[in-house]
Formats: C-alpha cells, sequence, structure tokens
C-alpha cells in the first residue's frame, strides 16, 4: 500500500519501522519540526524524523495543516492510507479525506475510554486493571472514531514508560495486521455513554498529596514516571519519586516513619523505591539515602 506516516514521539517510531519492514510503500513521513533540547536548547529533530531519514523516506514538518496548499501537498501524494501515532496536530477534514481509506490512528487506550492526550498516564492512575491499543478510523472528533481492531495488556504494577514502549510495539504489530486485512475489517462504533477523556498532565497534579491513600499515591507515582515524576518537597528541595511500594504502616500524613523513607499517607504509608534530586541521576532508595540522610520524624511537604 501507498502510505503516509504521520508521527512524532518514541511511541510512534516502531510503527513506522513495521511498516517499512512490511514492504509497505511510505511515500512521506509527516512530522513535528525539530524543537529546541538538550543543554544547549539546539533544535532537535523528532524520533520520528530520525528514523525516517535512517529509512531513507522523505520528511515533512509543516507547522500547520491548514492552509489550502499544504492539503494539496498532501493530496498530490495519492496515498492508499494515512497511518497516524501521535503525530501532535489536528487533521483537518481534508488531510481526513485525501487518502483512499482514510487516516487510520494507533490510540493508546481501549476507547472509548480514555480518549485525548495522556491515555496511559491516565489509565494507570485511574488504577485501571487493563489498557491496550486501538486502531482507529479517524474523523473530526477527538478520537471518536470507529474502531477497527483492538489489543489488551495488564497494566499491574507497570509504569506509563514502561507500558510506552509496550503498547508502541504491540500497537506497531496490530497496525500492520489491520492494514493486511484491511478490507475485511468490519468499524464498530464507540459507545459514547462508556467515553471517558485523558486531559493532558497538568504540572499542579505532579506534587504528591500525602494525605490521600498511599494506594493513590503510589498509582500517581507510577503514572508519571519516568516524566513529568511525581514529586514532593523536601527541607526546601524538590525530589521525584519514579517507584514507590505501599507499606501496613500509619502516622500523621507527611511524617516519615523509619530510616527507609517510609512515608505515612491518609491511609497507610509509602515507601520509595526510586528517586532522583534535581540535576541528579536516578537513583535506588539505598543510594539516595546514603547521599541524603532522612531522619525519622522529618516532615515532608
Amino acid at each position: 500500500m501507498r502510505i503516509i506516516f504521520m508521527g512524532t514521539p518514541e511511541f510512534a517510531v516502531p510503527t513506522l519501522k513495521a511498516l517499512d519492514h512490511a514492504a509497505h510503500e511510505i511515500v512521506a513521513v509527516y512530522t513535528q519540526p525539530p524543537r529546541p533540547a538538550g543543554r544547549g536548547k539546539k533544535p532537535q529533530p523528532s524520533p520520528v524524523q530520525k528514523e525516517a531519514e535512517v529509512l531513507g523516506i522523505e520528511v515533512r514538518s509543516p507547522t500547520s495543516l491548514k492552509s489550502a496548499e499544504e492539503q494539496a501537498r498532501f493530496a498530490a501524494l495519492e496515498a492508499d492510507v494515512a497511518v497516524v501515532a501521535a503525530y501532535g496536530l489536528i487533521l483537518p477534514q481534508p488531510i481526513l479525506d485525501a487518502p483512499a481509506h482514510g487516516c487510520l490512528n494507533v490510540h493508546a487506550s481501549i476507547l472509548p475510554r480514555w480518549r485525548g492526550a495522556a491515555p496511559i498516564h491516565r489509565a494507570v492512575m485511574a488504577g485501571d486493571p487493563t489498557t491496550g491499543v486501538t486502531i482507529m478510523q479517524m474523523e473530526a472528533g477527538l478520537d471518536t472514531g470507529p474502531m477497527l481492531a483492538t489489543i489488551r495488556t495488564p497494566i499491574e504494577r507497570k509504569t506509563t514508560g514502561e507500558l510506552t514502549e509496550e503498547l508502541a510495539e504491540k500497537g506497531a504489530q496490530l497496525m500492520v495486521g489491520t492494514l493486511r486485512e484491511l478490507t475485511n475489517h468490519r468499524p464498530l462504533a464507540q459507545d459514547e455513554e462508556r467515553a471517558t477523556y485523558a486531559p493532558k498532565i497538568d504540572k499542579a497534579e505532579a506534587r504528591i498529596d500525602w494525605s490521600k491513600p498511599a494506594e493513590e499515591i503510589e498509582r500517581l507515582v507510577r503514572g508519571l514516571a519516568p516524566f513529568p515524576g511525581a514529586w514532593f518537597e523536601l527541607e526546601g528541595e524538590r525530589v521525584k519519586l519514579l517507584r514507590a511500594e505501599v507499606a501496613e504502616q500509619d502516622g500523621q500524613p507527611g511524617e516519615v516513619l523509619d530510616d527507609a523513607l517510609t512515608v505515612a499517607c491518609g491511609e497507610q504509608a509509602l515507601r520509595p523505591l526510586r528517586l532522583q534530586r534535581a540535576g541528579r541521576p536516578a537513583m535506588d532508595a539505598g543510594e539516595f539515602l546514603r547521599g541524603r540522610p532522612v531522619a525519622k520524624g522529618t516532615r515532608l511537604a
């Protein structure tokens, strides 16, 4: 098939590679323009752009797809289908209509649950037992289009980072299989009454509130790991908590209960397993405490 691929972050790279490996003709890759990153804040190409250049595929990075000129350039590719994975731009109707089979999206949730920008984060934070990937026929609404295929995976104690890697691979294979049997798939309309939304993570959500139950905080920690990272304040220093476990201990919320930095919560307590100080690499709790001991009875903010 003649395919236009549209994606930007690392999540999208396995799908691009899988489509190329399946011998589809990828006529162009659309991705977000290079953004300043790193210490020097020099513009860096997206992970998808880097992979496309390795594969020798033309890369296009428009800042918008709203102009008639840009839409005409897109249509001129005469694609059979556009495959979209975390692209980052809204697709106007002329773009959605241009390919013969429209635009198919790799969405990291079991639709209609968790439509929107942060489906993996929200699924973990909400305590969902499972998540997955849905291949969806795109339309004008936000992740509202009919579904072509779905695959599930248990969340267990996985972080958002771990699930993102897993779902990226599963989504890539699911998309390849969907394209192989595209004419045999019968689109299934989403149940609007079961729809939930996954808005972008707000910075204010990342601060740990020790008055909440330990189970809820542990889900927050996994849901925000590795980025942006749930955090607390220790004697004026911001510390990210990247992994933790619930402990059967009690005390005043925010109180350090032992030399292992177990912290009392609204219900039970939380024992940090992996932390990160500002400007430092992430480290296990034992290593952290050797360099920054925290006395029993300390109150965390």
